[in-house]
Formats: structure tokens, sequence, C-alpha cells
């Protein structure tokens, strides 16, 4: 009896703990989607009334973060994107707050040619650890400008068509191009920030990354980061070049001394070979692109016509412009991240810092160092020390 009375105690106090834990839990859950706060702008009204919701707590860091002293910068993650790119997307930022930004919280912004659905607002902002803000592009700036032809337009999209070049028949790509060479930094959204982190669907990023990267841009004066280079279809840009030379012909006021010239062109500038830092992948200052040296650079080339009549995409404009009209001790080659990009993978060859950022990427797969790689130029031009064995990986 008294062995029976012993268990029946034993289980009362076992059910009261029980009871006690789940209101604990219950109590504990009841903010679970109030990750961050979220903004969303119209582009009739791009500075109206927002929309906010609870940031989400601090988490404790669990250990110590390289080069994350003081306050965070005036930073923030920008992505181009549909409703269509949602769970494309999502992918991308869960790699980025899994690596980076959990430790950090770092803004979210996010422009789209359309209106972003209530689920695309509600997915993003309950993934991302900092404030996630939604803007619409202004109908003006994602379409053919007045002073384009549209029918010759039309014309060269079924020659592309034709000879097979890449998204060479596509009217939207050229808009986006446009976009991200001329007006991504000018949208309200991005007015109060100095850094950008480029992120765009079904990308990874393969290492932990335990420093604050924008805090290692300003405290280092760099400008523009970049992982992964290569030379541009020559079939896209035929006059690009041309139409670069006749700027500075005018401009030559704006051409930074110990430039990247002899990064982008073999022969002093006689021509383009194509390299381009590929920007799918950026970090960047946000006062470069405004500069008066870029922006009248941006409206030369744009009223040329070339986004429409060829098809000039934003990664060569923005390697010709960092490359011109920037220091070259301002402009990084990150190979310390890792990074994914159909196709191409930057992985750290060394294998001591694979090892520290816990990398999850092969090195067999890296495209530094090939021969259709422009970074192994780029070492060569900065004085840089190439990773030990990097002759391995030449092909």
């Amino acid at each position: 009896m008294a062995r029976t009375n012993a268990r029946l105690i034993r289980f009362g106090i076992f059910a009261l703990v029980l009871v006690f834990c789940g209101y604990i839990l219950t109590k504990g859950s009841s903010n679970s989607y109030n990750l961050s706060k979220s903004t969303t702008v119209s582009p009739e009204a791009q500075s109206s009334a927002e929309t906010t919701a609870p940031a989400a707590p601090e988490k404790k860091e669990t250990t110590k973060v390289f080069s994350n002293s003081g306050s965070k910068e005036k930073a923030t993650f920008v992505s181009l994107a549909r409703n269509q790119d949602l769970w494309e997307l999502v992918g991308s930022i869960r790699q980025i707050e899994d690596r980076f930004n959990s430790k950090f919280h770092y803004d979210w912004v996010f422009l789209n040619d359309g209106e972003f659905s209530e689920e695309f607002k509600k997915v993003t902002s309950e993934v991302c650890s900092g404030t996630t803000k939604y803007g619409q592009i202004p109908k003006e700036q994602w379409s053919f400008p007045s002073w384009i032809d549209t029918e010759k337009a039309a014309q060269v999209r079924e020659e592309m068509k034709k000879n097979k070049i890449i998204y060479g028949d596509s009217i939207s790509y050229r808009h986006m191009c446009r976009y991200e060479s001329g007006f991504f930094f000018r949208h309200p959204l991005l007015e109060e920030y100095e850094y950008y982190w480029r992120v765009e669907p079904g990308i990874k990023i393969y290492c932990d990354v335990d420093y604050d990267v924008f805090k290692f841009m300003k405290d280092n004066k760099k400008s523009y980061g970049w992982t992964i280079s290569l030379p541009e279809y020559k079939e896209t840009i035929p006059t690009l070049w041309k139409t670069t030379k006749d700027f500075l012909k005018e401009n030559s006021q704006y051409v930074a001394d110990k430039n990247l010239m002899d990064w982008i062109s073999d022969d002093d500038g006689g021509s383009y070979n194509g390299c381009h830092f590929w920007s799918n992948f950026e970090v960047g200052s946000l006062e470069f692109w405004r500069s008066d040296a870029y922006m009248k650079y941006f409206e030369f080339l744009d009223k040329a016509g070339g986004f429409f009549y060829e098809r000039w995409g934003d990664a060569p404009i923005h390697s010709i412009a960092v490359a011109l009209f920037m220091p070259r001790e301002e402009v990084h080659f990150f190979d310390d991240i890792g990074y994914f990009h159909n196709p191409f993978h930057n992985c750290p060859i060394d294998e001591a810092v694979r090892e520290k950022n816990k990398c999850m990427c092969a090195p067999k797969d890296d495209f530094s160092f090939h021969s259709y790689s422009c970074t192994s130029k780029f070492y060569d031009i900065m004085g840089l020390q190439k990773p030990t064995g990097w002759e391995k990986y030449v092909q």
C-alpha cells in the first residue's frame, strides 16, 4: 500500500511539472511571428505611411566576433524580386541569415516592379532577423525611355534570338539591367543607408561570416566587394567601350589615380577585355553610385540606348565604373565567404580558412583561378599573394 501511495505522489508531481512547462512554452511562443519590422513603399507614395511589427530581440553571441565593436553601420541587404521568386529567395535569405545576419540583424530591402503580395511580405519578414522594407519601382524606371525607338529595339531582340544570345530576346531582362545600373540606389528606401549587399534568389553562402562585413568595408576604406569575376559576352556589348571612351573624352576629370584600367583593358584602354565583377554578389558603397562621376556616366550610357539596342548588362557597367572612377585600393575580393550562383562557385582554397569558417564546399569547384576567370589577373595587378596550391585549380 505504501509503495502504491509513493507511486501516486511521484505521478502527481510529474503531472504538475508537465502542466507548468506547457504554460511557460505557451507564453513564450505568443509572439513567434513578430520577427521583424516591415515597411511598404509604393511608387506613388515613396515616403508614405509605414506598416511595422516589433523587431526580433537580439540573440546572444556564442563566440567573440571579429570587427564587431560599436554600433552597426548604415547598411542593408537589397533584393530585386517578384512574388513568384518567393521560395527561391527564401532559400537565399536563409543562407545569409544562418551564415551571417543572425549575428548582426541588418535590414533587408525588397524591390519589385509590381506590388508585393501579403504572402511575400509575411514570409520574408518571418525569416529576416532585421527590419524588412518593401518598395515598388516607378514605372518610368522599368519601361522604355522616350528616346528609344521601340521598333528598332524589337528588331535587335529578334536578331539576338536568332543568334541564340542569352537573354537576347528578353524585354524584362533589359529593364532589370537598366534598373540595377542606374536606379536601385536612388529608391527612397535606400536613402538612409551607406552600404548595401545585393542578394538574388538561388544563391548559396558556403562559409560562416563571423565579422561584420559592412564594418569591415568602412574600417578598411573599401567601396566595392565581390566574389566572382569573368569576361562578358562580347555579342551583348559591341559598342559599350566605344561609348565609355566617348564619355571619358568629355569627363576625364572623373578617372581615379591608381585605377584598375589594366584589369579591364589589355592595351591601355584601347579596347575592353570584358572582365567584370559578377554583380549578383556585391557589397558596396551607395555613395559611389550616387557620385557625380557615376551618375553622369550612367546618364550618358542611358541616352546612347545600349540597354535596348544591344543588351548591356549592369555587371560590366558597374565594373567599368569601379575600375575607372574608384581607386584600386578600395576594391576588395572576398576570399573567405564562399559563394555560389549558378553555374559558378567561389570556395576558399586555403584549408585553414575553410576549417575556421566551417565552409561547406569543395575547393575543386572554385572558379577563381580557372583560365576563364579574371580573378587571377586581379591578384597580379593588386600584388596579392595567391593561396597556396592555387595552381592545382587552373582549368
